[in-house]
């Protein structure tokens, strides 16, 4: 037995009752879906309290992919799942490299699939874990823990801090109920879950929104949006080389054919392809005035 354990879990806000879903039991499924959805709409207004933390995450994380550095998730369960999840979508949305950003979970890829419970319950296997990744100071590490105190998540920070690394810590638990230094903390309390403990749901809908905060707004300050279109995305299926057709035509007046022409002589990189048209200049020209533009559309068109 972990009285220690028993107590810290027995305060967490997580780990409360909802007096709003003492019912759900007896409920019909559209009362079910009510209470749920009625919960949900909590979270974005919890988020919002952390926007000024979100925004320092993004700078740091902006900063450290512009001098080579990476973004690395560690959480378990559903936290580390998402993080996976954010870093897997990067390199077809954004183009980046699969190394710039990574998740990790306790337990390794069979955790993604099959729950690894006792996995997450160890801080040496979080160091160990950001060890064999070889970080230096130009790396970001986030944790992601719903209940704040996950073992392996504090593991990977702790360690970090000793590297230098610049630390964020994404939880749903207040701040006051932490034990852990991070360099920042987002702390998004979303109260008790409908389900008492199933941080499946509230808390993972609040993390989920930050963490697409932090790459999205992090990859627009890298130049990999232009307006508000994603135009550094990878080519890697037919749904995806079509959208690059179609923004070619949205901001040019390039037919379907002319547009299909222009990135296939910019060998699919929508971003040359795009200064290409609105420039009239070739694959080279195009490229020049990206490379010293730091890769922005529109600094590059005003050149």
């Amino acid at each position: 037995m972990d009285q220690h354990l028993f107590n810290q879990l027995n305060k967490l806000n997580t780990e409360q009752r909802n007096p709003d879903t003492l019912d759900i039991d007896l409920a019909d499924a559209l009362t079910i879906a009510k209470k749920i959805n009625d919960e949900d709409k909590k979270v974005a207004d919890a988020v919002s309290n952390r926007l000024p933390e979100i925004a320092q995450a993004i700078d740091w994380v902006a900063q450290s992919l512009a001098v080579g550095g990476r973004l690395l998730y560690f959480g378990a369960g559903t936290s580390g799942r998402l993080g996976v999840l954010d870093a897997a979508e990067c390199p077809p949305t954004f183009g980046t490299q699969p190394e710039q950003v990574q998740g990790f979970i306790a337990g390794g890829e069979a955790a993604m699939f099959v729950a690894q419970e006792r996995a997450e319950d160890s801080e040496e296997l979080g160091a160990a874990d950001l060890n064999k990744l070889e970080p230096n100071a130009t790396d970001v590490i986030c944790g992601i823990a719903a209940s704040g105190r996950t073992p392996y998540v504090h593991g990977a920070i702790k360690r970090a801090r000793e590297i230098g690394c610049k630390t964020i810590f994404v939880t749903t638990v207040p701040r006051e109920q932490l034990n852990l230094i991070s360099d920042a903390i987002i702390d998004v309390p979303v109260g008790p879950e409908v389900i008492m403990g199933s941080t499946r749901m509230k808390s993972a809908t609040a993390q989920k929104m930050i963490l697409n905060m932090i790459t999205t707004g992090a990859m627009i300050r890298q130049g990999k949006v232009y307006e508000n279109v994603m135009v550094d995305l990878m080519l890697t299926n037919a749904k995806l080389v079509e959208r690059a057709k179609r923004i070619l035509m949205t901001f040019t007046s390039l037919d379907y054919i002319s547009a299909t022409q222009v990135l296939d002589a910019a060998n699919g990189h929508v971003k040359t392809a795009l200064v290409m048209a609105l420039t009239n200049t070739n694959k080279e020209e195009a490229e020049a005035k990206l490379e010293a533009n730091g890769g922005f559309i529109r600094k590059a068109l005003s050149m």
